[in-house]
């Protein structure tokens, strides 16, 4: 009679969280190769690993509070099949990946009617930012948290919450391709500037606006100037309805390959908030950053406990990066303090300076983000 192999079983939210979940399963099964089964919510490239997905992720990939708050009663239905499902399979682990407000529904409800099975959770929710009283509930439900950024796991032990291990952010395995080759980038008498509006369609409607009269400040100094715009496929059409009003044209850019090409050549960014904060970093490109959020997130500014919105910012410990947010975010704020970045100056040399640091704390002793997530993984597995 065949041994029953284990199981784990995978919760994801969101595509992020299937690039994650994918990295995961293929680390695991170097490891374990066809001895180990999985099962859950998978996306595209989940998929082509050959796991199956209870439903598409597409049902449950809700962003932003008031989306979530629209779509609660259908996305607790859905979250109570995933339960059903876990009862019903019996796994020997189950791993949840970001989305937190799916994710940690449904792993609250496991515990409860399995109070021994393990649970590790992927991707730290911001408690560091918000709603810090989460890391303490969630040391009910969750046994180890597998943290992207080096400052998570002290921000989980003074909050008294679960284990946590910084296991390395994914980007530091892809430097390659974010960071210029021979020839690649031109001199500062050439520059290149990014413009990165966003990857929402709120970010974008927001933003596109004040980055085009920066643009045309840019274009007046320096004229000469290249702009490279890499657009999320799906916000295309918005993107090109709003450079209507733009005095000059940028080159659009889609798709990820082409996005880090731009890294590679850029010499500075005006950029959203978010992930690209960290890529910009990590690639060495000097940059401002600007946001502007919704009326009810400005309504709930006071449960927000951060002294940065900029990821790279909140890793070195310091605004090394300016950011701007809400109607500090305008058009002359942010040209004043891009323009130096536009060529030699005391002002660019200390960012690209404080991102050499950046690499030194991000950095993993031995091995790549996705082994040491299923090193920890397996661990509970086993016990």
């Amino acid at each position: 009679m065949n041994e029953k192999k284990p199981l784990i079983y995978i919760v994801i939210g969101e595509e992020s969280g299937d690039q994650l979940g994918a990295q995961l399963v293929s680390a695991i099964r170097e490891k374990f190769g066809k001895d180990i089964e999985f099962s859950g919510l998978a996306g595209e490239r989940m998929q082509q690993l050959g796991l199956p997905s209870l439903f598409p992720l597409q049902d449950i990939a809700v962003m932003g509070v008031i989306n979530i708050i629209k779509q609660y009663p259908f996305l607790r239905r859905r979250g109570l099949e995933v339960v059903a499902d876990v009862v019903q399979k019996k796994p020997d682990l189950l791993v949840i990946i970001d989305s937190p407000e799916f994710t940690h529904a449904v792993a609250k409800r496991v515990r409860n009617q399995f109070p021994n099975l393990p649970v590790v959770n992927y991707v730290s929710p911001s408690v560091w930012a918000w709603r810090p009283g989460r890391a303490k509930r969630m040391a009910r439900y969750v046994d180890h948290v597998l943290a992207l950024l080096p400052f998570e796991p002290r921000a989980h032990k003074e909050l008294q919450g679960p284990d946590c291990t910084y296991v390395g952010h994914p980007l530091i395995e892809r430097l390659d391709l974010l960071r210029p080759h021979d020839g690649e980038k031109s001199s500062i008498g050439e520059p290149v500037l990014l413009v990165l509006p966003g990857s929402r369609r709120s970010e974008v409607t927001r933003l596109m606006e004040e980055f085009g009269i920066v643009v045309k400040m840019a274009m007046e100094t320096h004229p000469d100037l290249r702009v490279i715009l890499p657009a999320v496929s799906h916000l295309r059409p918005l993107i090109d309805e709003a450079l209507k009003s733009w005095p000059s044209q940028p080159e659009i850019v889609e798709g990820e390959d082409a996005k880090f090409a731009a890294f590679r050549q850029a010499h500075a960014a005006l950029a959203a908030s978010g992930t690209v904060t960290l890529e910009l970093g990590l690639a060495g490109v000097p940059m401002v950053v600007a946001y502007k959020v919704d009326w009810l997130t400005t309504r709930l500014g006071f449960l927000i406990k951060v002294p940065s919105m900029v990821l790279t910012n909140l890793i070195l410990g310091r605004k090394a990066i300016p950011e701007f947010l809400n109607d500090d975010a305008n058009a002359h704020q942010l040209w004043n303090h891009l323009a130096p970045l536009l060529e030699e100056s005391e002002t660019r040399s200390r960012q690209i300076e404080a991102f050499r640091n950046l690499d030194a704390i991000m950095h993993l002793p031995k091995g790549t983000p996705s082994q040491k997530a299923a090193e920890i993984t397996l661990s509970y597995l086993k016990s």
